[in-house]
């Protein structure tokens, strides 16, 4: 029954967070639907269609008919970072944006004790919340008359503070004298009670935890501002991190991808199209195949490193490894596409093995092969990182697990971002290399 309590206490602060954030994401997701209505307004006004697709009676659930709209993309990523600087308190918004933040300022609370004897006296808690990483006093107060005397405490913004107010009363817990309420409400071990700043608790022993009120703005240890993270950005790539440049971090990551990627291909590719078009060879390798695809190339690392060293063939081994079975089964899948009745025309005009292989099996599975690629690469920068760990010296891996020991969250979500958009260009590079390369995908 302890633990279905502390469950559902749990649950309730979820769904307590969820509710207070909701008018913000019903907000965001009205801005989306505005835009998008404004949106297509203006552009049946300024252009209207006059081609094939206009014609089209039905759209909804033609997947020719729906396209990437570049107007949404940039919506989207907008508000990706409207969203990042109003849980921030970024300078970058105005006020009214900003998520509820943590207080801040001055506050107070009263305190009562009972003695044994029945007897009760109250007393004045002055708090003063400020900034982390300030060296802020606490205010001197006068201690007034009777048993309980007054208090004061200072206590960083984001944090929490124990106080024994019964050192400096004249009775305390030695004399049996205890806290019975705060601000009026009855209070005991283990209860909690709301004042105006935040919430003071009592702890086991009847020692006050005053606890600010935290908001719902992110303290910056765990996601700093976009300002904050820019600034790092800058400063990194003039001054450099641990006697290296961003380039080179940057450099030594795309290098390890870009070379275990292209062996991967160059070794899981023919070996593909020799499971797809053989069945010994399908008798052979398949089970191999299909029995280290599951396998994280994470849980590859202790072995590569008994293999092949800490050095950069590694961590290019472990990153060919996480591009070999993807790209074998996406060379086996192109393969296996190929519709046969292609085949059988190409028989019926006379075309020899090597003729069937040239001209139909490879232009009909390189849409599949470049699916793969695309994946594989994917699979390949999420990998980079875990590569990096094995005593790199330079990288954007290295770069981010060094800083997080150090808690340095602004250069783990830069170097999180830079990946991402390096991921994404080369992404998108691909595509535009498959629009060119193979300009049949899907006309059958």
């Amino acid at each position: 029954m302890e633990l279905l309590g502390n469950l559902w206490g749990e649950f309730w602060a979820v769904l307590t967070t969820l509710f207070a954030a909701a008018p913000y994401i019903i907000g965001y997701v009205l801005i989306i639907l505005l835009m998008m209505v404004i949106w297509n307004g203006v552009k049946r006004l300024l252009t209207p269609k006059h081609d094939y697709s206009s014609l089209k009676t039905v759209t909804f659930g033609d997947e020719s008919a729906v396209t990437s709209n570049t107007v949404a993309s940039v919506v989207s990523i907008v508000l990706i970072f409207i969203l990042w600087g109003a849980f921030t308190g970024s300078k970058l918004l105005p006020g009214f944006m900003h998520a509820p933040g943590p207080f801040q300022g001055d506050g107070s609370f009263e305190y009562t004790i009972t003695t044994p004897a029945g007897d009760s006296d109250t007393a004045t808690v002055s708090v003063v919340v400020h900034p982390t990483g300030e060296d802020v006093a606490a205010p001197e107060v006068a201690p007034g008359d009777g048993i309980a005397k007054n208090d004061a405490i200072a206590i960083p913004v984001y944090r929490s503070e124990l106080l024994r107010v019964d050192r400096n009363d004249e009775m305390g817990r030695d004399e049996e004298t205890f806290i019975t309420a705060v601000d009026g409400q009855a209070i005991a071990p283990g209860g909690s009670v709301a004042v105006g700043f935040g919430t003071v608790a009592m702890s086991d022993k009847g020692t006050l935890n005053i606890i600010p009120a935290t908001g719902m703005q992110m303290e910056p240890i765990w996601l700093p501002s976009p300002e904050a993270v820019w600034s790092r950005l800058g400063e990194i790539a003039t001054v450099g991190y641990r006697n290296s440049t961003l380039a080179e971090h940057l450099g030594y990551s795309l290098f390890r991808v870009i070379v275990g990627f292209l062996l991967g291909a160059l070794v899981g590719i023919p070996l593909g199209y020799a499971m797809g078009l053989s069945n010994w060879f399908r008798g052979w390798f398949d089970p191999i195949v299909e029995f280290m695809r599951p396998v994280p190339p994470l849980a590859l690392i202790p072995l590569v490193i008994i293999w092949a060293g800490i050095g950069e063939v590694g961590k290019i081994i472990l990153l060919f490894l996480a591009a070999l079975w993807i790209m074998a089964i996406a060379a086996r899948s192109g393969v296996s596409g190929v519709r046969i009745s292609k085949v059988h025309a190409a028989y019926s005009l006379g075309a020899s093995k090597w003729q069937i292989m040239r001209y139909v099996i490879i232009p009909n599975s390189l849409p599949e092969i470049f699916t793969g690629a695309r994946v594989a690469m994917g699979v390949c920068w999420g990998t980079v990182v875990a590569a990096e760990l094995v005593a790199a010296e330079k990288g954007a891996g290295m770069m981010i697990m060094v800083a997080s020991k150090f808690q340095s969250t602004d250069i783990v979500l830069m170097g999180i971002i830079l990946i991402g958009i390096i991921g994404f260009s080369i992404d998108m590079l691909m595509r535009q290399a498959e629009k060119w390369l193979v300009p049949w995908k899907g006309k059958g």
